[in-house]
C-alpha cells in the first residue's frame, strides 16, 4: 500500500482559506436574510422604504446636477484634480453608477435600521430583533377574531395561549359575582363585580410584568378592612367612580396593562344569580340568591338557574363581537356560575346562535364539588342546551383522562357515548401534567387555531386527535 503524501504548506494554506472564505459567505448570507426579512409581505414596510428611496434619488439629482455644474464653470484650478479623481471619472460611467448606488443604498440601509433600533429600544425586549417583533405584532394584528365566554382559572389559561396568535380577542364575562372581594364591592360601593374582568386583563396584558402583578396583588392579613381585596378590582372600582361608568373603568385599565384585545361585561346591569337546588337524599328543592352560595350547598343537585332582573339587555359591544367572530370558544370554567351567567342573557344566547362563527365547547377536565359532581361532558354540554337551544356547537372538545387521581378529591369528567352520537368530537390530552386540573395553555390554544384554519367542512360524528 503506498502511503499518502503529505500535505503541502500551500495545500493548507488554501484549505484554511477557503474554510475562512466560506465563513465569510455564512455570515454575509445571514446578514443578508436578516434585511431581507424587513421586505416580508404585511410588515408595511416596503411603501415606505420605497418613499426614502425616492426621496434620496431626488436629492442625489439635486447634487448631482450641481457637481455637473460645477465641473464645466469652475476654473481650473489645483483642487479641480482632486474632485475629477473622487468622482471616480477615470472609470467607465455603468461602473461609477454601481459603486456609488451600492455605496448609497447600503449607508441607507445602515442608517434605517440602526435609527429604527434606537427609536424602539424602550420597547424592544433584550436579545430580539427588531423585525421579529414587527413580524410578530403584524401577524397577530390580523389574527382571527376569536370571541371567549367562560369563566375562572380556565378562561384565563385560554386567553394566555389564545394572544400569541392574535390581538383580536374578546373575553365575555359575568357580572353576577356575589363572593369574595367583587362581592364586598358590590355590596359596599354599588359597582359591578370586578373580579373576573381583572383575572382576564391580566391575562391578556402583554407582558405580565411587575404592573400585571400588582394587578392581581390580593391585601393579605394585617391590612384591615383591605385583607381579602385584589388591587386590580380597588383600581377598577376607583376607576368606574373617576370616569363614570363601568366600561370606560375596565377599558383604561386594559390600556394600564398594555391589553390587546378587550374583556367586556355580559350585561350592565346589575343581576343577581338565582338557582333551585335539590336537596340531597330527596329532602326536596331548596332556593338561593347568589353565585357564591350555589357550591356551598354541597351534595346538591343544579336543577334551574336564572338572573334577577330577568332578562337584562346585554352590553351591545358583547353582541357586536359575537356576530362578527371568525371563531366562539364556549368554556372552560364553572358550567352554572361562570358560563350559563352570560347565556342567560338573552340577546347574548341569540346573537351566539345567529352568528356564522365556528362555535366550539371546551369541556372541563374535572368535575367541580357542588355544582358539576358526577357530571360527565355530555351532561355539560347538555346542560347548556337547555338554556339556548340544541346542537349549539361545531365541535366539542374532550380531554383524555390520565391514569392519576386528581389531588383536591374531584374527578375527571369522562366522555359518554350519547356525547359521540350527537356531536363532533375532539379528545386531545390538553390536562398539564404538571399542574392536574389545568388545561395546558399553549397546547389547547394551538388545538383551536388549527381547528379553525383546518376545518373546510363538516367533521364526522366523532375525531380524535392526540394534539
Amino acid at each position: 500500500m503506498i502511503p499518502a503524501a503529505p500535505a503541502t504548506p500551500f495545500a493548507l494554506s488554501s484549505l484554511a482559506m477557503l474554510q475562512q472564505l466560506q465563513k465569510w459567505w455564512r455570515v454575509a448570507w445571514v446578514g443578508v436574510r436578516r434585511v431581507l426579512r424587513w421586505l416580508t409581505p404585511g410588515l408595511g414596510i416596503k411603501r415606505w422604504l420605497l418613499v426614502i428611496l425616492l426621496g434620496t434619488f431626488l436629492i442625489g439629482v439635486g447634487g448631482a446636477i450641481m457637481v455637473l455644474d460645477i465641473y464645466r464653470t469652475a476654473p481650473d484650478t489645483w483642487w479641480a484634480s482632486y474632485l475629477s479623481t473622487l468622482s471616480l471619472r477615470f472609470l467607465e460611467r455603468p461602473l461609477r453608477v454601481l459603486i456609488f448606488g451600492g455605496l448609497g443604498l447600503g449607508a441607507l440601509v445602515y442608517g434605517v435600521l440602526n435609527m429604527n433600533r434606537a427609536l424602539l429600544a424602550p420597547y424592544m425586549r433584550p436579545g430580539r430583533p427588531v423585525v421579529d417583533t414587527l413580524v410578530d405584532h403584524r401577524k397577530r394584528g390580523r389574527g382571527h377574531r376569536i370571541v371567549v365566554i367562560g369563566g375562572g382559572h380556565g378562561l384565563s389559561t385560554l386567553l394566555r395561549g389564545l394572544k400569541e396568535h392574535t390581538y383580536n380577542i374578546t373575553a365575555i364575562v359575568t357580572v353576577a359575582d356575589d363572593g369574595g372581594s367583587s362581592g364586598r364591592l358590590r355590596n359596599n360601593l354599588g359597582v359591578l363585580p370586578p373580579g373576573d374582568i381583572r383575572n382576564c386583563l391580566a391575562a391578556l396584558s402583554n407582558d405580565e410584568t411587575l404592573i400585571t402583578q400588582l394587578f392581581q396583588y390580593r391585601f393579605s392579613g394585617g391590612a384591615g378592612e383591605l385583607e381579602g381585596h385584589s388591587f386590580g378590582n380597588l383600581f377598577i372600582s376607583a376607576l368606574s367612580e373617576i370616569t363614570g361608568s363601568f366600561e370606560k373603568a375596565v377599558a383604561e385599565s386594559g390600556r394600564v396593562l398594555s391589553v390587546h384585545g378587550q374583556v367586556l361585561p355580559a350585561t350592565l346591569h346589575d343581576v343577581r344569580l338565582v338557582a333551585d337546588l335539590s336537596e340531597p337524599l330527596g329532602g326536596g328543592e331548596v332556593r338561593v340568591h347568589g353565585e357564591s352560595k350555589i357550591p356551598e350547598q354541597v351534595g346538591a343537585a343544579v336543577r334551574r338557574v336564572w338572573l334577577e332582573p330577568n332578562a337584562p339587555p346585554a352590553y351591545p359591544a358583547a353582541v357586536r363581537a359575537l356576530l362578527n367572530a371568525d371563531l366562539i370558544v364556549i368554556g372552560p370554567g364553572s358550567l352554572f356560575t361562570s358560563i350559563l351567567p352570560n347565556l342567560l342573557v338573552p340577546d347574548l344566547a341569540a346573537a351566539l346562535r345567529s352568528s356564522p362563527a365556528l362555535k366550539i365547547f371546551i369541556c372541563n377536565l374535572s368535575t367541580q364539588a357542588g355544582e358539576t359532581d358526577g357530571y360527565s361532558c355530555g351532561d355539560h354540554v347538555r346542560a347548556i342546551e337547555e338554556y339556548v337551544g340544541d346542537h349549539l356547537f361545531d365541535v366539542v372538545i374532550g380531554n383524555q383522562p390520565p391514569n392519576r387521581k386528581l389531588p383536591d378529591g374531584s374527578q375527571w369528567v369522562t366522555i359518554d357515548d350519547d356525547l359521540r352520537k350527537n356531536y363532533p368530537l375532539y379528545l386531545a390530552q390538553v390536562a398539564d401534567p404538571e399542574k392536574p386540573g389545568q388545561h395546558m395553555a399553549e397546547k389547547l390554544a394551538q388545538l383551536l387555531i388549527d381547528l379553525l384554519q383546518e376545518r373546510t367542512g363538516p367533521l364526522t360524528r366523532e375525531e380524535t386527535s392526540d394534539v
